[in-house]
């Protein structure tokens, strides 16, 4: 919408003023970082871009941003199996994780019929899903495919 007052503002910024959350300037350079992530980036690697971006950004204040961040529903935590948490924004469509286990590699996909499947088990068991969250953990069966996508 062309004069919106959104307008210029990332997608999680726009989640920050939803929230109510008061936006310095360093939140707002690691609430842009953060939306233009195409992976899924653990703190250390979110202060490093931030950094760039802004070099007054500290450690603590991107673990004190991502903390409130994932508090307030804005971002969601992953551990991947590697118990360090990575982060991606919250309220995106659904979808999945397959995680390259030489890697670390996170590669999000859907899958209609996994979803189904994931239905009828829950009806069969005697439950309505109200949501879940699927990882899938592999290595590649072509390693040399695979080194050239990293």
């Amino acid at each position: 919408m062309a004069g919106s007052k959104d307008e210029g503002l990332s997608r999680l910024e726009i989640l920050c003023a939803e929230h109510g959350l008061r936006m310095t300037g360093q939140r707002r350079v690691i609430a842009r970082v953060l939306s233009e992530a195409r992976d899924h980036p653990d703190v250390e690697e979110l202060h490093r871009r931030a950094h760039r971006v802004d070099s007054n950004i500290s450690l603590s204040t991107v673990y004190r941003t991502v903390n409130l961040f994932e508090k307030k529903g804005i971002l969601e935590r992953h551990a991947f199996g590697s118990g360090r948490g990575r982060y991606e924004a919250a309220q995106r469509d659904h979808h999945d994780h397959l995680i390259d286990i030489t890697t670390g590699r996170v590669i999000e996909f859907q899958s209609a019929e996994i979803e189904k499947l994931q239905e009828a088990i829950a009806r069969e068991l005697g439950y309505s899903l109200v949501g879940h969250k699927l990882e899938l953990y592999g290595e590649p069966v072509d390693k040399k495919k695979s080194a050239r996508k990293s």
